[in-house]
């Protein structure tokens, strides 16, 4: 689909980057030649990560421990990034955080680490970049990961939901007002993609997966690649003119049922009692 080294010369910052589909973006990034920032909290995991890129692609690749909810410590980072690197190109804001419970069953501390991580996560990473572009007057390039249920909402993962709801607000918002710097801003609203840590958190009755699929017009999950393929194209040149939108990949879910989540209005409180120990445990 792409042009081999379409990204060489290019600098991605990638959050959440070492695991999952974070991961999967890097190696994606690294295949078509860009140098890797891949940052979250965890630094042997990070270091893993940063490893296996580099064993198969020979580009550079740095791990860096970044708290996002900590707009100082952003700042820290990117000049950290800058010294080490001399620009960045691209932000891919991927870091989340999610889990699944009825609303009312949630303390305001557990919907605060939601909306710290998604939201004020990634306007923190937009603003501080968005920033240094600007006054740099250097072009400019972020992509978000929201969610299907960032338009439709959805029970039982409130606040992810109005977390991702102020993402896609947020994409929209600074692609009208930064277009005249030339920075892009867009977003990707994935389905279910398998991951092993939010597949756990998400789905950890095993039994779930098929009635899943079976709710998908597709019939199918989605493989990494399909998402990573869209996510460099929407951060590559051919993307050029695209600005403020949300593209959806996720089988037709959404529109076969609005709300990824409503149908756990089906289980009993004596399900929930059983699914909040194996999240526990």
């Amino acid at each position: 689909m792409f042009r081999d080294k379409i990204f060489t010369g290019k600098t991605v910052l990638i959050t959440g980057g070492g695991t999952g589909l974070g991961k999967s973006m890097a190696k994606q990034y690294a295949k078509f030649g860009a140098s890797l920032i891949i940052a979250s909290r965890k630094q042997e995991v990070l270091e893993e990560a940063a490893a296996e890129i580099s064993r198969e692609f020979p580009v550079k690749v740095l791990p860096i421990v970044l708290d996002i909810r900590s707009y100082r410590d952003i700042d820290k980072a990117i000049h950290q990034v800058l010294d080490e690197f001399g620009k960045i190109d691209i932000l891919v804001n991927n870091a989340a955080g999610n889990f699944i419970s009825p609303t009312e069953k949630l303390n305001y501390k557990a919907f605060d680490t939601v909306v710290d991580i998604v939201l004020r996560g990634t306007y923190n990473m937009s603003l501080a970049l968005g920033k240094y572009w600007i006054g740099q007057n250097i072009p400019g390039l972020i992509l978000n990961i929201v969610t299907t249920y960032a338009f439709t909402g959805s029970g039982y993962v409130v606040p992810s939901s109005v977390s991702k709801a102020g993402v896609l607000n947020l994409t929209r918002s600074l692609a009208a007002e930064w277009g005249k710097y030339n920075i892009r801003v867009n977003a990707i609203a994935p389905g279910p993609f398998p991951t092993k840590g939010a597949w756990e958190r998400l789905f950890p009755d095993p039994s779930w997966e098929e009635k899943l699929i079976n709710r998908i017009p597709l019939k199918r999950v989605g493989q990494h690649q399909e998402l990573t393929n869209l996510a460099c194209y929407l951060t590559s040149p051919y993307a050029g003119y695209i600005t403020g939108e949300v593209v959806t990949i996720d089988g037709g879910e959404w529109l076969a049922g609005a709300g990824e989540f409503n149908f756990l209005n089906e289980l009993t409180e004596a399900d929930w009692q059983h699914l909040a120990k194996a999240i526990k445990r």
